[in-house]
């Protein structure tokens, strides 16, 4: 896979996926909107927002897709952070992170 350079991509990035929600739920996020931790969202640090995405987990292959809304992560090696009900389809909310490949749709 190769990286892709911000803000359009035609190729899967891959990287640790993390998620948010509980503490940010009801905020305003980046884009403006509120933080809905139970709307299947994401936070990239540079795609547009609005960008829709397919994620999937490099472990079990299940893919979920996503809207980018908010900025992030802020941990270092992370590539997306995922909102809580994103995190649940995929399987990864009692992981907490996982390697995951996410490419444009």
């Amino acid at each position: 896979m190769t990286c892709f350079t911000a803000p359009a991509f035609a190729a899967a990035q891959c990287g640790v996926a993390s998620w948010y929600g509980p503490g940010f739920h009801g905020k305003k996020a980046a884009s403006g909107e509120r933080f809905n931790q139970n709307a299947l969202t994401a936070a990239h640090k540079s795609l547009p927002f609005g960008t829709e995405l397919k994620v999937t987990d490099q472990r079990t292959g299940k893919s979920v897709q996503v809207r980018i809304n908010d900025r992030g992560p802020y941990v270092k090696g992370r590539i997306i952070d995922l909102s809580k009900a994103a995190a649940t389809q995929l399987g990864i909310r009692n992981r907490g992170s996982s390697k995951v490949c996410i490419e444009q749709i």
